[in-house]
């Protein structure tokens, strides 16, 4: 028996190859339905899985950008104070210094008083060294200037006039 009128030639189904064809259909379409299913299945729990693994990783990286953040205050912090002790140590420096100098400026004053002093002292002392032999050496040397022994002159008491 035929079911379709026309001549198909080798492609005219018999019922029985149709009954077959439509049994192993029915059969391969279960099982792909229920394979489907359990792939759709895996998948969704995958899609479950890359989500949630998604998610993590946003939350870690949202944690990592919060962290550096925190970093880079903490940093910006840390270079602000070491500026501060910077310009505080620069200015006792400056002080020390300033010390220093006046230190060394008052020690300089006392060692110039002292060494005029002390000038001043030998200065007297050697005018008046000097003072006592003056009448020697001016006969001396009147004598080597004119060539002849000259004798010193005498000596007369302050207020005496002779």
């Amino acid at each position: 028996m035929e079911l379709i009128a026309l001549n198909l030639g080798p492609m005219n189904p018999r019922p029985a190859d149709l009954a077959v064809a439509v049994a192993l259909f029915a059969v391969s379409h279960l099982v792909m339905t229920r394979l489907l299913r359990r792939i759709n299945r895996v998948l969704q729990a995958r899609e479950r899985a890359t989500a949630g693994v998604g998610r993590q990783a946003d939350d870690l990286r949202a944690q990592a950008e919060a962290a550096r953040e925190e970093a880079h205050a903490l940093l910006a912090e840390a270079r602000h104070e070491a500026a501060g002790i910077r310009q505080r140590a620069q200015e006792q420096g400056a002080g020390l210094i300033a010390a220093a100098r006046a230190d060394g400026v008052r020690e300089r004053d006392g060692l110039l008083a002292e060494a005029d002093a002390r000038i001043k002292a030998e200065r007297a002392a050697a005018e008046t060294e000097l003072r006592l032999h003056v009448a020697e050496l001016a006969a001396e040397l009147a004598s080597r200037v004119v060539g002849e022994p000259i004798g010193p002159p005498s000596r007369t008491p302050a207020g005496d006039t002779r």
